[in-house]
């Protein structure tokens, strides 16, 4: 099978993968207890595999550099978490999902033309004039309110932590740099893990692990152009689920609208995300 067929049939996977996890951690009573015991859970199973294939490879390392940003990158994650933690007790995932991942490509597009000087095109603004009005479309409605400023906060985690392991990756082996990434995050949320174990901790934990292995994978085998579009296949996923599944019939056509509204529309380089 083609390359490019491959990387796209991983990053559909990893589409829903990560929507299943969050639809995991929004059913929970406490979604951040439940990631802060998932991640470490997924961190320790996996370290095995990882020092296996370190063995294998060679010993390879990181610099300095590729640690710091690691560390950053968890530090940053952390706040995500509590930020979607929040959003999710307050509103309904068919809002908060496509409104946090919906801000942060037009974030990082903001950036890309402010600071990096990048320049757009007319359909690249199409583009991102559709992802702003998905946004504004699927926001939630009066009985969710409180929901938006931690699903927008969100979003502003999802570009902080891009651009840094955007950074990260390029320090050393990819697979590498996710490992200590996860194990910084895994140290960080650890406080919060205190209390009975949730029972879906584990299954959350290799969703989570899952996703972000599949697509780093689809992204060394297919360019970007290929693999964001069909990761953000996810977003629908999870927008018709929570309308028809979970019952958040508020808004329901505005939120399914807003959750199509840019996916698989051409972007600039700077609207990469990464794959957490």
């Amino acid at each position: 099978m083609d390359p490019i067929a491959i990387g796209a049939l991983l990053a559909l996977a990893s589409a829903g993968l990560h929507a299943a996890w969050n639809l995991r951690l929004k059913a929970s009573d406490d979604p951040l207890r439940l990631a802060a015991q998932a991640i470490p859970i997924a961190t320790l199973a996996a370290t095995p595999f990882v020092a296996t294939f370190w063995l294998v490879d060679g010993r390879p390392g990181l610099p300095v550099q590729g640690w710091l940003l690691a560390v950053a990158s968890g530090g940053l994650e952390l706040g995500y978490f509590h930020l979607l933690s929040a959003a999710y007790r307050r509103g309904e995932i068919s809002s908060v999902y496509p409104v946090a991942r919906g801000v942060a490509p037009v974030l990082a597009v903001a950036t890309g033309v402010v600071v990096l000087g990048e320049r757009l095109g007319p359909l690249q603004w199409a583009g991102v004039a559709a992802l702003v009005g998905g946004v504004w479309l699927a926001r939630p409605g009066a009985a969710g309110r409180l929901a938006l400023a931690p699903a927008l906060a969100t979003g502003v985690a999802i570009a902080a932590y891009s651009a840094v392991d955007r950074l990260g990756v390029r320090t050393g082996p990819v697979w590498l740099y996710a490992w200590a990434t996860f194990a910084a995050m895994a140290i960080f949320l650890a406080p919060w893990g205190r209390g009975p174990r949730q029972s879906s901790a584990p299954l959350v934990g290799l969703l989570t692990v899952a996703a972000y292995s599949l697509v780093l994978a689809a992204l060394s085998i297919a360019p970007l152009a290929v693999v964001a579009p069909a990761r953000e296949v996810g977003v629908v996923i999870v927008a018709v689920w929570g309308v028809y599944r979970m019952r958040e019939s508020d808004r329901a056509g505005a939120k399914l609208a807003g959750a199509g509204a840019g996916r698989g529309r051409r972007t600039p380089s700077s609207t990469w995300q990464a794959p957490g």
